[in-house]
């Protein structure tokens, strides 16, 4: 017989999101919605101060925090651009790189113990439903880590730890998104560019830095993050690997927004947190 005096349990309603399904961007230029699939995927954001792609990240970093099969690992440098979603992510680092770096060699640990396991099951990549989560890697301003604080030695570390994550982990679940507000190409290299099958350039102050983000070649072809009307923050150009940059109007969410929904994800998320799932445990000793 149940005890009446004791409070059941509350359940959290989740969304139902799973990072296997696409996220909504925001809009084309014909109003049509545009929507991302992120899975075995990477995406750079580019673009000057005040162009939207600190917005565009909180978009991504807000579809994972909703979805129940996705752990999230935030890096920002700034700490406040990241920071309302602090209380979702299984690991959070603000502006200190030996955290940072502590961070991406636990994940490249991770990685290379999950394609251990792939190969014993005879198999290339995760697939949804497994017993480990996908895992989001979300770094702002990635030229703070890069190029700005630390010796040269461990810049240049924390950016290879970046790059090998960003082109082994796909297969394994492990999705980065990084944003720079320094499009340069010491900051973006070729090396590193190449890495990203979505890319979004948001306004830049010049083509070259368009170039730098989306590829070479695509200014002169008339396809320039330079030409966007600086007033229209959000707008970008996003490219896929073999297409066409597209004009997009990224969705925006005002700071309440994003309060609101990061205080729900995060109590959807509690429940789930105190089963310790495969993923969580892998990430533990990064916290």
């Amino acid at each position: 017989m149940s005890d009446l005096t004791t409070a059941p349990p509350s359940i959290p309603v989740g969304t139902g999101l799973s990072m296997f399904d696409p996220l909504f961007l925001g809009i084309d230029e014909y109003g049509h919605p545009v929507y991302l699939p992120l899975i075995y995927r990477n995406i750079l954001i580019g673009g000057e101060p005040g162009a939207g792609k600190s917005s565009l990240l909180n978009t991504i970093v807000g579809h994972a925090a909703l979805c129940a099969d996705v752990d999230l690992v935030l890096i920002d440098g700034k700490q406040v651009e990241l920071g309302l979603w602090k209380d979702c992510a299984d690991v959070f680092v603000g502006p200190d790189l030996d955290h940072a770096i502590d961070t991406l060699e636990r994940l490249q640990e991770v990685m290379d113990n999950r394609y251990a396991y792939l190969l014993s099951q005879r198999r290339q990549k995760i697939h949804q439903g497994d017993d480990f989560d996908p895992i989001l890697l979300a770094i702002d301003e990635l030229a703070f880590f890069s190029a700005t604080v630390g010796t040269k030695t461990e810049q240049e570390y924390f950016s290879a730890l970046n790059r090998d994550i960003a082109s082994r982990g796909r297969a394994v679940g492990i999705i980065d998104a990084s944003a720079t507000q320094r499009p340069s190409s010491d900051i973006i290299p070729t090396s590193l560019r190449f890495l990203f099958a979505w890319r979004f350039a948001g306004r830049c102050v010049d083509e070259s830095s368009s170039d730098v983000v989306l590829g070479r070649g695509w200014a002169a072809r008339g396809f320039s993050a330079a030409s966007i009307d600086p007033d229209n923050r959000g707008e970008g150009l996003l490219l896929a690997h073999g297409g066409i940059p597209a004009r997009v109007k990224g969705a925006y969410m005002s700071n309440d927004d994003i309060i609101r929904v990061a205080d729900y994800a995060a109590w959807t998320r509690r429940t789930r947190r105190t089963t310790t799932t495969t993923t969580a445990a892998e990430l533990g000793a990064v916290a």
